[in-house]
């Protein structure tokens, strides 16, 4: 009878064991999701399925410690798990590891990830970009998120000697084969280098690119040495500040064993600018650059100007992002459209082509403007003529009543999402946890996914290429 009493003692101690190890699973995900998720959507989400549970208030004293966690049922389990990204099967053994700097909502990292890569590394400042990247993006235990690169290259701290940032570097950032950066663009500071001259010490980028975010990813290349990079920013970087900040930027790289993919190109027809209007039906032009290490000589035949073979024969069209059922909220107002209509008209009659954007979803051709990150504002960069809008009866009376009710849309955030390439037409793949004002400051800041996509099949053979080498180096 006593081995009775003890055996149920154990099963007994076992079974709260198990418990609590499941109330503390469930909450270490309950928290998980609340990094992405409000709150009032995660209880809206669980009492989809468990009416009579979950309610917000609760939810809160549980993440406050006020209250204790019960026990999600499998079902609930079940639709938390959903809302979070699942594990890419090529994550196991991945072709390549890659890091990704200012990494936004993720649009450079999806072309990498496509064709085999692992990023293992993150780093993103914006508390709502950082949402919308996790709530898309899987993260295993091996993934590092930093959301100041600073904190990590040690930039912010002029005390901080060049041997320890690089030591600093190296421990925190985990070893890759491609580092991924958009970074912002910003003016180089000539005092550094003036102030190293009067001591008669040497310079190089240390200090030319001192005091700006490009600064922190050649500090990154330098420490971790990886084989490839691909680098994006805003067209006018080429001409930035009379072209000084280009040449640093180009300098720098020379500089760090780096050879720059048509570094020499200029004028009109620089391959290094992508125009994403041949992938979206949006005229957006960036600078793309991509490098490889000197050192492993796998650069010969690759150019830009082969991204020619990746570009889709069959453009999705306007019509084909668009939404059939939308909420009238997104149309403009009479106020909002009257002003923006006049604005476009004082212009117009200076001879200026400042004014709002008219796409009509009819035109099979038709190409909207780029996509800012002030969309949200009023939309003028690019508006819907899903109505029929008459810009002859407008001329005579813009107020006519029957013309008004005409009036010209936003688009959507989810139709952001298929003008970016986010998702294909009439998908609804690519979550979007914030709200519409931000959703559209993300969109507007992000690339174009698909012609990242092109570039990461274009890099893909010299990327197997260097992995090849510095696998034989190693062995050797």
């Amino acid at each position: 009878m006593s081995n009775l009493k003890e055996l149920a003692a154990r099963n007994l101690a076992d079974g709260e064991i198990s418990v609590e190890k499941q109330r503390t699973d469930d909450l270490e995900l309950l928290k998980h999701l609340v990094d992405i998720w409000d709150i009032k959507s995660i209880s809206e989400a669980l009492q989809h399925v468990s009416p009579s549970s979950w309610g917000r208030d609760y939810l809160s004293k549980v993440l406050k410690g006020k209250a204790q966690m019960e026990l999600f049922n499998s079902v609930e389990l079940k639709l938390l798990r959903s809302l979070l990204p699942s594990k890419p099967k090529h994550f196991s053994n991945p072709k390549f590891r890659f890091i990704d700097l200012f990494a936004g909502i993720g649009g450079i990292r999806a072309g990498f990830e496509k064709i085999g890569g692992k990023c293992v590394f993150t780093s993103e400042w914006n508390k709502y970009s950082q949402k919308t990247y996790k709530a898309n993006w899987y993260s295993d235990d091996e993934h590092i998120f930093n959301e100041d690169i600073r904190d990590v290259t040690l930039s912010n701290d002029e005390t901080i000697s060049e041997e320890d940032a690089y030591a600093h570097i190296d421990q925190h950032v985990p070893d890759h084969d491609v580092l991924l950066a958009g970074f912002p663009c910003q003016p180089f500071s000539l005092a550094g280098v003036s102030k190293k001259n009067s001591l008669g010490r040497a310079h190089g980028f240390e200090c030319e690119a001192q005091g700006t975010l490009f600064f922190d990813v050649a500090r990154i290349l330098k420490s971790k040495r990886p084989s490839c990079f691909l680098l994006e920013n805003v067209k006018n970087l080429k001409s930035h500040d009379k072209g000084k900040t280009f040449k640093v930027i180009l300098e720098t790289l020379d500089e760090l064993g780096y050879w720059v993919a048509d570094s020499q190109h200029t004028g009109s027809q620089d391959p290094k600018i992508i125009d994403a209007k041949l992938f979206v039906p949006q005229h957006r032009e960036r600078i793309v650059l991509v490098g490889f290490r000197k050192d492993l000589n796998i650069q010969d035949g690759f150019s830009l100007t082969n991204l020619s073979q990746h570009i889709p024969t069959n453009r999705p069209s306007f019509a084909e992002i668009l939404d059939s059922d939308v909420d009238e909220k997104y149309t403009l107002t009479p106020k909002l459209w009257g002003y923006l209509y006049e604005y476009a008209k004082k212009h117009q009659e200076k001879g200026n082509g400042f004014g709002f954007g008219l796409v009509n979803p009819k035109d099979s051709n038709a190409t909207a403007r780029t996509l800012s990150a002030r969309y949200h504002k009023d939309g003028s960069e690019i508006l819907i003529d899903h109505k029929g809008w008459s810009m002859d009866r407008a001329s005579v009376d813009f107020w006519d009543e029957q013309n008004q009710m005409n009036r010209p849309r936003r688009l959507t955030p989810r139709e952001c999402a298929r003008l970016m390439g986010f998702d294909k037409p009439q998908e609804e793949c690519f979550r979007i946890p914030v709200s519409d004002t931000q959703a559209y400051r993300q969109f507007g800041n992000s690339v174009a996914v698909p012609v990242f996509e092109a570039v990461a099949k274009l890099m893909e053979p010299y990327i197997a290429d260097s992995i090849a080498k510095e696998s034989r180096s190693k062995a050797s």
